[in-house]
């Protein structure tokens, strides 16, 4: 009994895991398409800088 229980819980946190993902990508997707090139651009930029690639 214990070991449906455990195993029923790890599903459902096996699937909430799935659908924070899904929804936390859908976001980030959303949030991409909507702002400017220029925007992104310079947080890609920044982020370069941050953890010292070179881009120039």
């Amino acid at each position: 009994m214990t070991q449906l229980i455990a195993n029923r819980t790890a599903a459902q946190t096996n699937a909430l895991s799935i659908l924070f993902a899904a929804i936390l990508g859908a976001a980030i997707l959303f949030l991409a398409g909507h702002a400017q090139s220029a925007t992104l651009h310079d947080a890609a930029h920044d982020i370069r800088h941050g953890t010292g690639f070179p881009c120039h």
